[in-house]
């Protein structure tokens, strides 16, 4: 928990930077430098807005592969060069769904934390999804990067596991056996809301490790979670008219981090 809070503070807010579909994407729409400019905005927006850390994702990457195109990783290593000297806040990066890619770009681009689903087997939208935590640690290892702060996500979004085990019991293996540095616990999609009694046995069943929530952390909900984890992730609910898909609303962004001030402070 010490290195946790050193590098994020106490219930910290790690927002998403969303980048628009990379090269080689469906959705793509042939505007390398657009990518750069739309990141841009939405990262001044939030550092702005107060928020404790950022993440560069390629949520807009649909439909998602469990392998990566090195396109998509090399792009995004891109977009971050460009913006690494704006960037006043501990970041972090996620390639979805591509545990060993997640690494190479966060070796690549310096950042300090990475989120993804190393552990479990689910069946999901984009087929049979295996974890691969042992890979994706030893890679680390190859790249000088055992600094790399590891967020596991151990619901997958999309996704059922085809793994009997409660969330909890998934929970304390991923910390046992595959050395995750902190849990997180998502609801069905990107920007659904986490279950909050699956967060409060998960953060009882592990006292030492940090939980945070993942997904669908709202305005109006911010501060029960907080009650609970020991930080949030958000992405949906800072964005215009709340939809994933949206820029950052500087307003909407302000506003969530005035409510998790309030909390904060009591």
């Amino acid at each position: 928990m010490k290195r946790f809070e050193e590098l994020f503070g106490h219930k910290p807010v790690v927002a998403m930077v969303h980048l628009k579909a990379l090269p080689g994407t469906p959705l793509y729409e042939g505007d390398l430098e657009g990518i750069v400019a739309a990141a841009r905005a939405d990262l001044l927006a939030l550092q702005e807005a107060g928020v404790d850390a950022v993440m560069f994702g390629n949520e807009n990457d649909r439909p998602y592969e469990l392998r990566v195109d090195p396109a998509s990783t090399a792009t995004m290593a891109y977009v971050i060069g460009r913006l690494r000297e704006e960037i006043r806040l501990p970041f972090g990066v996620d390639v979805l769904w591509d545990p060993l890619a997640t690494m190479a770009l966060a070796a690549a681009t310096g950042a300090q934390f990475a989120r993804e689903i190393f552990t479990g087997l689910y069946g999901s939208d984009m087929g049979l999804w295996e974890g691969r935590a042992a890979e994706a640690l030893r890679y680390r290892r190859r790249l000088g990067r055992d600094d790399l702060f590891l967020l596991y996500n151990v619901s997958a979004e999309f996704a059922s596991p085809l793994d009997t085990r409660s969330v909890v019991e998934r929970a304390k293996s991923a910390v046992f056996s595959s050395l995750a540095d902190a849990i997180l616990v998502s609801g069905p999609m990107t920007g659904e809301g986490v279950d909050l009694a699956h967060l409060k046995a998960v953060k009882e069943a592990l006292p030492q490790v940090p939980v945070l929530a993942n997904t669908g952390v709202r305005h109006d909900t911010v501060a029960a979670i907080l009650e609970v984890a020991d930080g949030v992730i958000v992405g949906t609910a800072l964005k215009r008219e709340g939809y994933t898909f949206n820029p950052v609303d500087p307003r909407r962004a302000q506003e969530f981090m005035a409510r998790v001030r309030a909390v904060r402070g009591r």
